[in-house]
């Protein structure tokens, strides 16, 4: 039983970080009323192990504060992430549902914190169709590769985890 908890422990971690060095790395299109977060193809990795939620949650909450966010966008934004981890990992059952929690998370949650938190004065509709628009790259196209990609080491990489879930 500990070593499963580690291992569970571990893979949070590493998603967590990966998902901070991918934020800040690509930080100037992280940020913003346009943004194009490439850290969020990772929210598909939920399909494959319950690791991936924890690991998102604290990795968007790290890359928010290390990006300057002001804490209404580190809770509600990082809430957004968490959500859409949550819901990709309940539908994990068809991988072509996967990237689409994130997307409607991020689509809603964030254009209201840039709107309230940040006070940009663009209508939040047209701050949904931007956020939106990124969030399909990062998630609905990156994240569909990256699990197409996995999905051929999905024994390999994420089976002890998915026992240590049950």
């Amino acid at each position: 039983m500990k070593n499963k908890s580690t291992l569970f422990l571990v893979q949070a971690a590493a998603i967590g970080a990966i998902y901070v060095v991918l934020t800040m790395l690509f930080a100037p299109l992280s940020f913003g009323e346009v943004q194009i977060r490439f850290s969020e193809a990772l929210t598909v990795l939920p399909f494959f192990t319950p690791a991936a939620i924890p690991g998102l949650f604290v990795g968007c909450i790290i890359a928010n504060i290390l990006g300057g966010a002001i804490p209404v966008d580190i809770i509600f934004g990082s809430i957004a992430t968490l959500i859409g981890a949550v819901f990709t990992y309940k539908l994990r059952g068809t991988r072509w549902l996967a990237p689409i929690p994130p997307i409607a998370a991020n689509t809603v949650i964030v254009p209201f914190v840039l709107f309230y938190g940040y006070g940009i004065n663009l209508p939040i509709p047209l701050m949904m169709l931007t956020v939106g628009i990124g969030e399909v790259v990062s998630c609905g196209i990156l994240g569909m590769i990256l699990l197409g990609a996995l999905s051929k080491y999905r024994n390999v990489i994420f089976s002890r985890t998915q026992t240590a879930a049950k």
